[in-house]
């Protein structure tokens, strides 16, 4: 039976679909809601988003963060309760499978991950578990997400995953063109909330929701890749430049290392995330999937589409990674055009620049 929230009561909701279905879209005025979730004139946001849908496993037991450590991408041998991170479990080729969102409060891991990614987590990890002393857990019936911008005091209670992103981890390495203080993910403070499902109405109450539509504008303007929309079978984290907050490059061996290595030593991602500025005069958004075209070519495509309440129509995109960084695009939504104007998230030379540094690649004469 597929999830429908509680929150869909609330006055003006309106279902989203896809990665999303089962929790609203929006409540009636996207563009308001989200300045309510942003914040804005100087004031901290006062709305939240229900995130219910998403999957929630745990695993619990002495040996949980040693065991984990050895599966993933990220060092948690050391990772202390509360204390937000986000690792990423890869093919033997170094591709994508499963991008957790990480907390863990003294007895239990918790694992957030999108909607159809518990269950098969949790089977995965079963699979993987053999004598060590852990427990797993598909708990997603019992707990509810709810995601906001700025902290919630009454809720200090309920354990939150507080998202790192833009800010390089310990071992992480930024493959962004600007500098860590010039990134526009700082403007977006994001933590999800967990709360038991029984008591989601009554603890959210009065406040005033945001849609999903306000979270993702703001996700997307702050250049933040979404499991399921900016990934693919063949998505490695290099291009995503998730390389700053989900990978530590000197913990010791786990699947895909290999790969994640020797992309990050070599250089050379076969694309990169950008940031595209669309033309508003359409006044419609093209889908997820559209073409990015350049010269008459399709160089990309489009992973994510918002109206932001400020900038207007603005998209994430997948393009090759030869593309250069000041074209002009176009994106083709089964023949309607928007064009675009590009800012580099993953820089051109990612990688080749470490390559070139740890003396495995030739400086360019």
């Amino acid at each position: 039976m597929s999830y429908l929230s509680p929150l869909l009561n609330r006055a003006g909701a309106v279902q989203a679909g896809g990665l999303d279905a089962g929790v609203a879209s929006h409540y009636g005025d996207p563009n308001r809601e989200q300045r309510l979730l942003a914040g804005y004139l100087g004031k901290p946001g006062t709305a939240v988003v229900d995130l219910s849908h998403r999957g929630v496993v745990t695993v619990t037991g002495p040996d949980r963060l040693s065991w984990l450590n050895t599966l993933s991408s990220q060092e948690l041998t050391q990772l202390a309760p509360n204390v937000g991170t986000e690792l990423l479990l890869l093919t033997v080729q170094g591709r994508i499978e499963f991008d957790a969102r990480v907390v863990d409060d003294g007895e239990s891991t918790w694992l957030i991950v999108e909607t159809e990614e518990a269950a098969p987590l949790a089977q995965w990890l079963n699979s993987m578990k053999f004598t060590l002393r852990v427990e797993i857990a598909d708990v997603s019936a019992e707990w509810a997400v709810v995601g906001s911008v700025a902290e919630v005091p009454e809720w200090d209670k309920f354990l939150a995953w507080v998202d790192p992103w833009p800010h390089i981890g310990a071992g992480g390495y930024s493959y962004a063109a600007i500098p860590e203080d010039k990134h526009p993910g700082l403007e977006r403070p994001w933590r999800e909330h967990l709360i038991p499902a029984a008591e989601l109405v009554a603890v959210v109450g009065e406040r005033p929701l945001a849609g999903i539509w306000a979270a993702e504008a703001l996700r997307v303007a702050a250049w933040r890749p979404r499991r399921g929309a900016e990934t693919d079978e063949k998505t490695i984290p290099h291009e995503l430049d998730l390389m700053r907050t989900a990978v530590h490059l000197s913990k010791g061996c786990y699947k895909g290392q290999e790969t994640v290595a020797r992309v990050h030593n070599l250089g050379r991602p076969p694309r990169r995330l950008v940031f595209l500025q669309l033309d508003g005069s359409l006044h419609t958004l093209p889908a997820a999937g559209s073409s990015v075209i350049l010269d008459d070519r399709v160089v990309g495509t489009v992973t994510s589409a918002a109206q932001h309440f400020e900038m207007g129509p603005i998209a994430l995109a997948l393009v090759k990674r030869s593309v250069d960084p000041e074209a002009v695009l176009t994106v083709d939504d089964d023949g309607e055009k928007y064009p675009a104007s590009q800012e580099t998230i993953v820089a051109t030379d990612a990688g080749q620049v470490v390559g070139r540094q740890t003396g495995f690649l030739r400086a360019p004469r």
